[in-house]
């Protein structure tokens, strides 16, 4: 079912895909925020350019879109799936506890702030390109992976990587030789039991958007793990 949404605002767009019985493909898209906010068992298809908070709060729903996201993409979803095609915007994930945003290309600044795991649920993130400055500040939680793919910079993360983080993962497709981390992680090279957990979330990655899986996983890696549950103790606890 196609929906051309070109004339209508968010809440008119969501009650016609909620309408919808079958997969619908949305054309005329331009900038409506809210798109599938806290849809479940919904499959969703945008030709056009989405504004912020798409999928925010999503509840199991797939959303794939043909092009590129504005800001706050899949803030605070619990489970399903988010497919970009092109690039995100800011604060992607914003506090997501469950559910996958991939994203092909490159995302901004703040990506995963506040991420967390939900009891059986554990998020995850993948960007193929690099992302902003803060990817990942105060994560409690989930798994976020930046590949670097087809950037020109060596340095696939911003600045301030990791702040805050008290929880979760993150992988890196590089060395980071050049990244600053703060002082509450660790930051490794992958051994062969992460390039094995690795392969387990590209899998799905590589098939959506047609790369190599054998050749993303040849580059090093970065793996960041936090050291403490609580970063900031020392700032408000007296010795």
């Amino acid at each position: 079912m196609t929906l051309d949404v070109t004339n209508l605002g968010y809440k008119e767009l969501n009650d016609a895909i909620r309408e919808q019985k079958e997969p619908c493909t949305i054309i005329g898209c331009i900038g409506q925020r809210f798109i599938g906010a806290g849809m479940s068992e919904k499959d969703i298809t945008i030709n056009g350019i989405p504004g912020n908070a798409l999928g925010a709060y999503l509840n199991g729903a797939t959303v794939t879109v043909n092009g590129s996201v504005q800001d706050a993409v899949g803030d605070t979803m619990n489970q399903g799936k988010i497919i970009v095609h092109g690039n995100i915007g800011d604060a992607a994930g914003y506090a997501m506890r469950g559910g996958k945003i991939f994203v092909k290309g490159n995302a901004g600044y703040r990506a995963g702030i506040h991420m967390k795991a939900y009891q059986d649920k554990v998020p995850l993130m993948i960007i193929g390109g690099s992302a902003g400055s803060f990817l990942g500040e105060y994560q409690a939680g989930g798994i976020i992976v930046v590949l670097g793919l087809k950037t020109e910079s060596d340095q696939i993360v911003g600045n301030f990587p990791c702040t805050g983080m008290h929880g979760g993962k993150m992988f890196l497709r590089s060395e980071c030789e050049n990244v600053k981390f703060p002082s509450q992680v660790t930051a490794r090279p992958a051994n062969e039991a992460d390039i094995a957990e690795l392969k387990e979330y590209l899998t799905e990655y590589c098939d959506l958007f047609g790369f190599d899986l054998e050749e993303v996983l040849s580059a090093p890696f970065t793996v960041v793990t936090p050291d403490s549950k609580n970063p900031y103790k020392q700032m408000y606890v007296a010795n």
